[in-house]
């Protein structure tokens, strides 16, 4: 069974606690995501949506931004931060916890912000998330270091080499990319 996330009133306090913008520094993740205005990009393990401002601003009017999460409590919550947010270009979707539901090459990015650790069958769950890719689209893992003193337990975490197996397993041609976050790394997956 893996780790419950069911009450979003209790995790918005840790997810949306503005200390976190210093050191997930959102507006550099979405840099890294190279996002265009028109674009669809999917945030998975959206929980209480975070990044949805951010992503909604980034592929503007046009654009789509789908936030995923595998609790219902967190899309109804995502669901009324985009609607009192003025967020109209954000969708709020239950997926399940082996698939991201994603209709057949219909998304340009990907993002998974804490959350990889927590899918279990992760070469399998890569081929669904290289099948909803649009080409030369990309997944892109942000993830906790080990070495951080936030995050999960170590024990839990998975090393970026790791990560880099999983999506190349999974058809992406994967790589550690460079980027200014001081607590995590990041790892895309592009669309071969």
């Amino acid at each position: 069974m893996p780790h419950r996330f069911e009450d979003a009133a209790k995790w918005a306090k840790v997810f949306d606690d503005p200390a976190r913008d210093v050191w997930q520094r959102p507006a550099d993740v979405v840099v890294v995501l190279e996002l265009k205005p028109g674009m669809t990009v999917a945030d998975l393990g959206a929980g209480t949506g975070y990044f949805l401002p951010h992503l909604s601003k980034a592929v503007g009017a046009s654009g789509v931004v789908l936030g995923l999460d595998v609790e219902a409590d967190m899309v109804r919550h995502m669901g009324e931060r985009a609607a009192s947010g003025g967020l109209s270009n954000v969708t709020a979707k239950l997926v399940a916890f082996d698939d991201p539901g994603l209709v057949a090459a219909s998304v340009d990015r990907v993002l998974i912000v804490d959350t990889w650790h927590h899918i279990a069958s992760r070469e399998a769950y890569s081929k669904k998330l290289a099948a909803g890719l649009k080409p030369g689209g990309f997944v892109a893992v942000v993830d906790f270091t080990m070495e951080t003193d936030k995050g999960p337990p170590k024990k839990h975490r998975i090393a970026p080499e790791q990560v880099v197996a999983e999506l190349s397993a999974g058809g992406l041609s994967a790589r550690v990319v460079e980027e200014p976050l001081p607590d995590q790394y990041v790892v895309v997956g592009v669309k071969k």
